[in-house]
C-alpha cells in the first residue's frame, strides 16, 4: 500500500457515524428543560463543534450558569439514550475492516467527548481498531482547536505528517489538516456543506467511504497518490 495510506487518521461525527439524531434530540431536550427557546435552526450543521460553543449559539447566551445547566441536561440525555441510537455510516465498517487487513494505521481525532466518544467505539464493535483517540475536552487546559489536537497527536504518536492523511467532513477538517501538512480527504456523505469545486485543489473528494479503499489500492498499484 502507498505510504500516504499507511496511516489515516479519521474524524468522528459526519465521517464515521451518523450522531445527529441523538445529539438534535439531546439539545431539544436540555433546552425545554432549561426553558429556553433555540436561536438556532435544530439541524445537522449543529453537529461539530465543541459542545461549549454550540449551546452557547442554540441559547443565545454566554452566561455560565445558563451553559452549565444545559451542558448537564444534554450529557443526561445524549449519554445515556442517543450513544445507543449512533449509527455508522453504510460502507465504513467494512472500509475500516479493510484498512485494519491492509496493515494501516488508524487514529481518532475529534471534537467530540473522550468519553462518549469510547463509549460509542464500544457500541459500534471499534474499540480495537484505532491504535489513538484523541478529544479536545482529554487535554488540559484546553486546545483552541483541532489543528493543535492534530498537531498534539501527531508527535505523541510520533506520525510522520506527510504520510499521514485526515479524513473529515467539515471545511474545519481541511483547514486543520492543512495547518498539519497532512493530506485532506473530504467526506461528502457528512454532515459538511461544500460542493464538489468548493474543494481545494489539494483535497480530494470522498463519495463513498469504500472510494478511500479503492484511492489507496490505485495509489498503490501506481506508486503515488491519486487526487482526482
Amino acid at each position: 500500500m502507498n505510504k500516504q495510506f499507511e496511516t489515516i487518521i479519521f474524524d468522528f461525527d459526519g465521517t464515521l457515524i451518523d450522531s445527529a439524531p441523538g445529539i438534535l434530540n439531546a439539545f431539544s431536550a436540555a433546552l425545554r428543560e432549561v426553558g429556553i427557546e433555540a436561536q438556532a435552526p435544530l439541524d445537522s450543521r449543529l453537529i461539530g463543534p465543541p459542545l461549549r460553543e454550540t449551546l452557547i449559539r442554540l441559547s443565545g447566551s454566554d452566561d455560565a450558569a445558563v451553559i452549565q445547566s444545559l451542558s448537564h441536561s444534554f450529557k443526561q440525555h445524549y449519554d445515556t439514550v442517543g450513544v445507543l441510537n449512533t449509527k455508522a455510516y453504510p460502507g465504513v465498517d467494512n472500509m475500516l475492516k479493510r484498512f485494519v487487513a491492509a496493515g494501516s494505521a488508524l487514529h481518532l481525532c475529534t471534537n467530540k467527548r473522550i468519553s462518549v466518544t469510547q463509549a460509542i467505539l464500544e457500541h459500534l464493535g471499534w474499540a480495537g481498531e484505532f491504535i489513538s483517540v484523541y478529544a479536545l475536552d482529554m487535554v488540559e487546559p484546553r486546545l483552541p482547536g483541532k489543528p493543535q489536537l492534530l498537531a498534539k497527536q501527531i508527535v505523541e504518536q510520533g506520525l510522520v505528517a506527510e504520510k499521514t492523511i485526515y479524513v473529515g467532513d467539515k471545511q474545519e477538517d481541511g483547514a486543520a489538516a492543512d495547518a498539519n501538512t497532512m493530506a485532506f480527504y473530504y467526506a461528502a456523505w457528512g454532515y459538511g456543506e461544500l460542493k464538489k469545486d468548493q474543494l481545494k485543489t489539494n483535497w480530494t473528494w470522498l463519495n463513498h467511504p469504500e472510494t478511500l479503499c479503492t484511492i489507496a489500492e490505485i495509489a498503490a498499484l501506481s506508486g503515488g497518490a491519486n487526487q482526482s
